[in-house]
């Protein structure tokens, strides 16, 4: 991931670039542990679980669309697409994974779906 040439003028939104630069620094998915990268809008939520060796995306899941699970981004929304994602792992076989939380904050939302997927059987 590369950085925007042209500097951030609004303090939130350049805090959450570094976060998001310094976790994507660390955190990468394989094969036997793929990477669930969740996006939160203020009115969705999109969860990819992607294999960064060889480059795929492996499954989706999300709040809006054909198949959308939930209805937006609260947290009785985030805990229906934890359980939908922890099982598609536990049918692929896949029992651990990495969370990247894409530069947010890991607090209501994204915790409740970090929750939700452990509570489902898988480990992260």
């Amino acid at each position: 991931m590369r950085k925007p040439i042209k500097t951030i003028k609004n303090p939130s939104k350049a805090k959450e670039l570094r976060r998001k630069l310094a976790i994507r620094k660390k955190v990468v998915g394989t094969t036997e542990k793929p990477r669930i990268c969740a996006k939160k809008t203020n009115s969705n939520l999109f969860v990819q679980i992607i294999n960064d060796a060889d480059e795929k995306t492996i499954f989706s899941v999300q709040t809006f669309g054909k198949n959308a699970i939930g209805s937006s981004a609260n947290t009785e929304s985030a805990k229906e697409v934890g359980t939908q994602v922890a099982k598609v792992l536990t049918e692929k076989n896949i029992k651990t994974a990495i969370f990247d939380r894409n530069g947010k904050k890991y607090t209501g939302v994204l915790a409740a779906l970090a929750n939700s997927i452990r509570e489902g059987g898988v480990q992260i």
